[in-house]
């Protein structure tokens, strides 16, 4: 069988720890050839602890290049080798959430989203690694972004454009809601942290939609140490992780993945492989 080859397409560094780190780490262990391309460097981030403060975007704007250095940390960890950042080294920057000054800065990139002044170019970008990679499975997220992040939202969007016609399979990475519920009510929440509801983790989806699970068991640990890397962005906290916002995240040793273009999975038992029944 030819190398299978999957690319990665995500808004910040941490999001591919965050929603997919142990899938992308058991196909470089089998061998596929993985490629991660990221669409910002998160410059306008919140930081975690009082040391790294002078990095955020109000004080020095210093945070997207360390932010750098945490993402090759976490790709290291999931044995993740090719992996960059699209139209190059600030090509793009992180937009912020909906409503705040920096999506108008002129890099911002949810001027990439459909419609937008920069949506060409950022497609071309993607679509030049396309050719480059062919990849068999374009992983990403669904049309929300997974909880409506602007860049999100505009990376499901240049991601569905130029994998059109280019790329076999796209897959939106999820969270079915049965999961997440039970999940939740499993966890133990530390002392000072908050307890999470399901509208808190995002990326939920219907049981039905959900095409792949992918079992990440031997690939936990791989995956928090990538977690752990992206120390500005999140704490590492038993079963789980919490973001700046000190919310308790559940992990989890199951991937899901929902069908959103290209080549259905076999029909049958929900699938484990993303490349299942791909000629």
């Amino acid at each position: 069988m030819a190398l299978r080859r999957l690319l990665a397409v995500h808004a910040h560094p941490d999001d591919e720890s965050i929603t997919m780190g142990g899938t992308l780490a058991r196909y470089a262990a089998q061998g596929v050839a993985v490629t991660l391309v990221t669409a910002t460097l998160g410059e306008e981030g919140e930081v975690i602890g009082p040391e790294l403060q002078g990095l955020t975007a109000c004080m020095s704007d210093q945070l997207g290049g360390y932010r750098y250095t945490e993402l090759r940390t976490a790709c290291a960890a999931l044995g993740i080798s090719d992996w960059r950042l699209l139209g190059g080294l600030g090509a793009f920057r992180d937009s912020g959430m909906i409503g705040t000054p920096s999506a108008d800065h002129p890099r911002a990139f949810v001027r990439a989203a459909e419609g937008g002044p920069d949506h060409a170019r950022a497609v071309a970008a993607l679509v030049a690694v396309i050719d480059e990679i062919r990849p068999d499975v374009l992983l990403t997220y669904d049309a929300d972004g997974g909880y409506g992040h602007p860049d999100h939202v505009t990376t499901h969007q240049v991601a569905l454009a130029a994998a059109a016609g280019r790329v076999p399979r796209v897959l939106a990475v999820v969270r079915p809601r049965s999961v997440a519920v039970s999940a939740l009510a499993a966890m133990p929440v530390p002392a000072a942290y908050l307890p999470a509801v399901p509208a808190d983790l995002g990326y939920l989806a219907a049981d039905g939609d959900v095409s792949v699970a992918v079992d990440i068991t031997r690939f936990v640990e791989a995956q928090r140490l990538a977690l752990a890397a992206h120390a500005t962005q999140l704490e590492l906290i038993e079963d789980g992780f919490a973001l700046s916002n000190r919310i308790a995240q559940p992990g989890s040793d199951v991937e899901y993945f929902k069908l959103l273009t290209g080549q259905p999975m076999p029909a049958g038992p929900r699938a484990d492989d993303v490349f299942a029944g791909l000629t």
